[in-house]
């Protein structure tokens, strides 16, 4: 695919991995629309990708776990830009405490937004671009938390291991209609991200080499949708021990459990 002229959705585009994936795609050529909460910061990406692309881009308020305001926006999209050519699902948050101990009202909002709000934009996303006829792909930024859960991720990661098997069936289901659907499963990403998720910020920190940079990350996904992969996993160690995860299990516990929790 590709992205020159394309019409590219970001929903959690105001700012991390979002708001790099919104400069990479303008980089490309694409006409961008940026959706966030924070109508406030949105307004300045957008404007970036103008410079960038030298194109109109669009900025429009989402709040994805607010289903009258996902029919609002894509409104306003249908009215202002008239299609959609890419959908990357990035909006979601993570908290990251034991199982036992958690606000099960945080376990409901995750869901609210990390599965059911993207579910909600990716169905009438996917209509629209149905009846348009259009050969589009879907991004879903879902996480190596899917792949290989640790300890104190047990909501986050049944978030993201939702995300994987929705993303799975929908790939094969929008297959015949040329609408391609790709899933992300990054590691840790240096993003606000880790500030709701690990407020003490000693898990980044413990991370060293692990952790990745959004712009890079950015990079490769768009890299990915140009050549229409079915998954981009990173960083590299992380996707070989998630293998192990699923073939050898008990080394997979040992993996998670030790080298890769220092929640």
């Amino acid at each position: 695919m590709n992205l020159q002229d394309k019409v590219v959705l970001v929903t959690g585009g105001s700012g991390g991995l979002g708001e790099q994936l919104c400069y990479e795609a303008a980089r490309n050529g694409a006409i961008v629309i940026v959706c966030a909460r924070r109508i406030n910061l949105i307004g300045k990406v957008k404007e970036r990708c103008e410079s960038l692309s030298g194109k109109s881009a669009y900025a429009f308020q989402l709040d994805v776990a607010q289903p009258e305001s996902v029919e609002a926006m894509l409104d306003k999209v249908q009215n202002e830009v008239g299609r959609v050519d890419v959908l990357i699902n990035n909006a979601g948050f993570g908290i990251f405490e034991d199982f036992t101990s958690f606000d099960m009202t945080k376990a409901y909002q995750m869901f609210e937004v990390n599965v059911l709000g993207m579910m909600v934009v990716t169905q009438k996303v996917a209509l629209m671009m149905l009846e348009a006829g259009i050969s589009g792909s879907i991004v879903n930024i879902a996480s190596m938390a899917g792949k290989m859960a640790t300890p104190k991720t047990a909501v986050y990661s049944a978030t993201k291991f939702a995300v994987l098997g929705f993303s799975n069936a929908l790939r094969l289901e929008l297959k015949p209609a040329n609408i391609h659907v790709m899933t992300v499963n990054p590691g840790p990403v240096a993003t606000h991200f880790f500030e709701q998720a690990d407020p003490s910020g000693n898990y980044l920190e413990s991370l060293g080499n692990f952790v990745l940079e959004p712009d890079k990350l950015s990079q490769a996904v768009i890299k990915g949708i140009k050549k229409q992969k079915r998954e981009i996993n990173r960083p590299h160690l992380m996707q070989v021990a998630s293998q192990f995860y699923t073939l050898f299990p008990h080394v997979g516990d040992w993996l998670a459990g030790g080298m890769f929790n220092q929640k």
